[in-house]
């Protein structure tokens, strides 16, 4: 191969696009300034992506007035911050997106689902899916007495069921029935008689009378 050819002098490589641009051809644009522009200043709000084209001393008297926010007031750039979080998109409410929106507006009529896209022909509705019945909310459990108060319930002669009236009457009835008082001055029922005062004192102490 002849190095020195002249077809290698008709060759023409086409610059790469990784390699810097110069700006050599364009001057500063502030008015009466001949030096080179070799730095861009972003033009500002409204004008993304457009640039002046400064030297070095009227880039830096630039940058030190330049405010994006200019014009604006506090509620608007309190806005504008607040959408730079999520980057400036669009947002929706959960279940308002527009493209489900659209899903439900089609499928209008159509039994009701747990999913969100269509299913004309119904397969996953064959296998069940979104179709499983609500379960009911199981009905609250009765509170669990202690041993201690179910034991004192049964010295009443009541079930755990009882409510404060029904202990309260109860303890009333036997109170008079196992009395000495009403038994002619017998005291052979004064042990009984002490159970039932526990027990009522207990079912008293548990909140229940």
């Amino acid at each position: 191969m002849d190095l020195n050819s002249p077809l290698f002098d008709s060759i023409r490589i086409k610059p790469s696009c990784d390699e810097p641009k110069t700006a050599a051809a364009q001057t500063c644009e502030t008015p009466g300034c001949k030096n080179a522009g070799l730095y861009r200043a972003p033009k500002g709000r409204k004008a993304e992506g457009q640039y002046w084209r400064f030297c070095m001393d009227h880039v830096r008297a630039y940058n030190a007035t330049y405010n994006y926010f200019d014009g604006m007031n506090d509620a608007a750039v309190q806005a504008y911050q607040k959408d730079a979080i999520i980057g400036h998109r669009p947002t929706w409410a959960m279940g308002v997106n527009p493209a489900t929106a659209e899903v439900r507006a089609k499928g209008k009529g159509a039994p009701k689902r747990d999913w969100a896209y269509v299913d004309p022909l119904d397969i996953l509705r064959a296998e069940g899916v979104g179709e499983t019945a609500r379960r009911k909310a199981p009905e609250p459990r009765r509170p669990r007495h202690s041993a201690a108060t179910l034991k004192a319930l049964d010295v009443l002669g009541l079930d755990e069921n009882a409510d404060s009236a029904a202990i309260k009457a109860q303890y009333k009835v036997l109170v008079k029935r196992f009395h000495p008082d009403a038994n002619g001055g017998d005291r052979s029922f004064e042990e009984r008689l002490r159970d039932i005062i526990r027990a009522h004192d207990a079912l008293r102490a548990a909140g229940l009378c």
